[in-house]
């Protein structure tokens, strides 16, 4: 015979197993109860992840800003020595030109 939970059996000691006394209401109200903590926790936790993921996208932008910066401040300092290294040589080329004729 196939047990089920709604059926009762009696054990070796001859008291009966298998039914359970609580009220079915009480259980779905506890289990909801219950239910509702991990909720908001889960929740919590996935603002404070979100959260922390706008700071790190925050610091991010701000650095790659400071670094493209540094970036342009680089290349305006070697274009003004690429001019100035430019202008050498042609100063030297028209001095070595007038010392060969």
């Amino acid at each position: 015979m196939a047990v089920t939970g709604d059926e009762t059996e009696t054990g070796s000691t001859g008291e009966l197993t298998g039914t359970s006394s609580i009220h079915p209401l009480a259980v779905a109200q506890s289990s909801s109860h219950s239910h509702q903590k991990p909720f908001e926790d889960v929740t919590q936790k996935r603002e404070q992840r979100l959260m922390k993921n706008r700071e790190a996208a925050r610091e991010c932008r701000r650095k790659k800003k400071e670094y493209v910066k540094c970036l342009e401040n680089r290349v305006a300092v070697l274009e003004n020595q690429n001019k100035t290294l430019i202008e050498e040589l042609r100063t030297m080329k028209e001095i070595y030109r007038h010392k060969v004729d």
